[in-house]
């Protein structure tokens, strides 16, 4: 009886050792390994093939800086970085404000038609770009707004103000709406509390907005393309 129990003392610690040097691969983490690398396989092809000596893609023929400094000598190039910086900076700026304002109102009050006005204000997030791009070009040309760098940045305003206001509206949901009134009772007035309690709990959603809306702006070509005159190109132009 003795041995038998010195025996499976001495086995239990190594079945344990075992078990735990064993690597559990499940079907997700091979899903996500694959969606990583379909994500980032042509981002790593294209930054090899940016060293190629060929001007055409079909084949590696040589290592070369030529292209690069191409890129930095090119003053379109910069520009255009230029107007892409101004206008997702000032859309999203804009668009923070007034989307936490809009998610705000959205949240707290009730007003005749507060259901129909929700739907339009996420309208943006469906429609298809080259619709927004068409209509807003459509508005500026009935009121004979001339286009410019600031035209940009209107339209722009439209689809980044609905994403940030999405997502402050989210955040606000998961937030604890006693606070606010705990706030109130102890004296605070509506702006003091706003300032110091809703709002601290409010960045994080503003922030994740903001980095969508601007990430958006920065990548879009549409819009861009219909509200935009000649000189004043954005990058993806």
């Amino acid at each position: 009886m003795t041995d038998t129990l010195t025996r499976i003392q001495e086995e239990i610690p190594v079945e344990m050792l075992k078990k735990k040097g064993k690597i559990k691969v499940s079907w997700q983490l091979i899903l996500t390994l694959l969606m990583f690398v379909f994500m980032y396989l042509p981002i790593l092809v294209l930054a090899v093939y940016s060293f190629n000596k060929s001007a055409y893609s079909a084949s590696l023929s040589g290592f070369t800086l030529e292209w690069y400094l191409k890129l930095f000598n090119d003053g379109r190039i910069f520009t255009s970085l230029q107007n892409s910086l101004i206008v997702a900076f000032s859309a999203v700026g804009i668009s923070a404000v007034l989307g936490t304002l809009m998610a705000m109102g959205l949240s707290k009050y009730q007003f005749p038609g507060k259901s129909l006005y929700r739907g339009i204000s996420y309208l943006p997030l469906i429609v298809p770009d080259i619709a927004i791009a068409v209509a807003t070009l459509v508005f500026l040309a009935v009121f004979a707004i001339p286009l410019n760098i600031w035209t940009i940045v209107a339209a722009h305003i439209v689809f980044c103000l609905a994403y940030i206001t999405l997502v402050v509206s989210t955040r606000l949901a998961n937030l604890d709406p006693h606070l606010e009134e705990a706030a109130l009772d102890l004296g605070a007035t509506p702006t003091l509390a706003f300032l110091q309690v809703l709002l601290p709990q409010l960045v994080p959603g503003i922030v994740s907005g903001c980095l969508l809306a601007f990430v958006l702006s920065m990548d879009d070509f549409l819009i861009s393309s219909f509200t935009a005159r000649s000189g004043y190109n954005t990058l993806p132009m």
